[in-house]
């Protein structure tokens, strides 16, 4: 079921799956932090310090398969447990863990949530590639399982 058939579903406006899907779509970033031509990598290490700074910690999330000495196929990184899985959802490039304090229930508590980032150039826009929606089914699985989330172009996006 695609999310446009599941909204239809449950009555949910076509305004309020615009918002959500913006809310996707729409890289993490505080528009003054955007540096224009920002490289991937820049923004890879732009924002793997800023968690370190906030008490987060993110590491790579390498992608891919290869051979060992005896010829079997070795896939690593998260959702490629086989091609067919990888074609439908592309995690993010950055994986990991940030502190949030519990405020009811759990009082002075603090977890671990899940934290993803897709990092991207800083000039990027969300263009609906196969290989863009790939990423965000990946997304909007973690958000929907509570873990924060989402694209990033620049620092500032935790």
């Amino acid at each position: 079921m695609t999310l446009t058939q599941w909204a239809i579903k449950h009555s949910v406006s076509h305004v309020a799956l615009a918002e959500l899907t913006a809310m996707f779509t729409e890289p993490n970033t505080d528009p003054s932090r955007v540096i224009p031509g920002a490289s991937e990598a820049a923004v890879v290490n732009n924002v793997m310090l800023e968690a370190s700074r906030v008490g987060a910690r993110l590491w790579r999330n390498n992608v891919g398969a290869c051979k060992d000495e005896r010829g079997r196929l070795i896939r690593y990184g998260l959702c490629n447990t086989s091609k067919q899985m990888n074609d439908q959802i592309k995690s993010p490039d950055l994986i990991g863990i940030k502190p949030v304090l519990i405020t009811h229930g759990m009082v002075g508590s603090t977890i671990g949530q899940f934290l993803a980032r897709e990092c991207k150039s800083g000039d990027w826009k969300y263009g609906a590639t196969e290989h863009e929606q790939a990423q965000l089914r990946c997304l909007e699985l973690f958000v929907g399982l509570g873990a924060d989330a989402c694209f990033v172009t620049c620092e500032g996006s935790l």
